[in-house]
């Protein structure tokens, strides 16, 4: 609804290479351009695209691409 605030987190395409978890194929993963594409009429958009250890377990422990979107519609 109008004012209401989106945040995600997830991995980009890169991560596969990784192999430090999230899902095993690039087509599962975000970009910034799907993102946009998804989001891009809301009010406020704005993607982050980073890379960071993380150290969330067994399924995600080291070096990973990620990517933040913060929306406002």
């Amino acid at each position: 609804k109008p004012g209401g605030l989106l945040l995600l987190e997830g991995y980009t395409p890169t991560q596969v290479a990784y192999g430090t978890g999230g899902p095993p194929a690039a087509e599962n993963m975000y970009t910034a351009s799907l993102l946009e594409a998804a989001f891009g009429g809301f009010e406020r958009l704005e993607i982050d695209i980073y890379e960071e250890a993380l150290d969330e377990g067994t399924g995600h422990d080291g070096r990973s691409a990620l990517i933040d979107l913060v929306a406002i519609k």
